[in-house]
């Protein structure tokens, strides 16, 4: 995985729970903003998922590649689910439910670049 590209998805998806926590202070439901908030971060997402899956199968040696390939899977998926989810019925707590996404996206993120260092790439 590429270091910088890891801390730019990991500030993307702290300013996307910011936003999301900030919409449910202010009382109003996710709108336009988000999606493209939420567009933009999951555009990162799936760079970096190509990158590090094109290398999984290039042949770098991970000890836990199907973990690893599991984590990737969820990077993506997640943000929009709750997206949908929080639009689908739009009420101030849509927000919060994008925030708590981004939140566990970073998780996933983080814990992506500990499968990738454990294999000593």
């Amino acid at each position: 995985m590429i270091d910088a590209l890891v801390i730019v998805v990991l500030v993307a998806t702290g300013a996307l729970a910011v936003l999301g926590i900030g919409t449910t202070v202010r009382n109003r439901p996710p709108g336009r903003v988000h999606t493209l908030a939420v567009g933009a971060v999951e555009a990162l997402l799936v760079i970096q998922a190509v990158i590090a899956a094109a290398r999984v199968f290039g042949g770098v040696p991970l000890p836990e590649s199907t973990t690893f390939l599991i984590y990737l899977v969820v990077s993506v998926c997640v943000l929009p689910i709750a997206l949908q989810f929080a639009t689908a019925e739009p009420t101030r707590w849509g927000g919060t439910v994008i925030a708590v996404a981004a939140i566990a996206t970073g998780v996933a993120v983080l814990r992506l670049q500990g499968l990738w260092a454990a294999g000593g790439v």
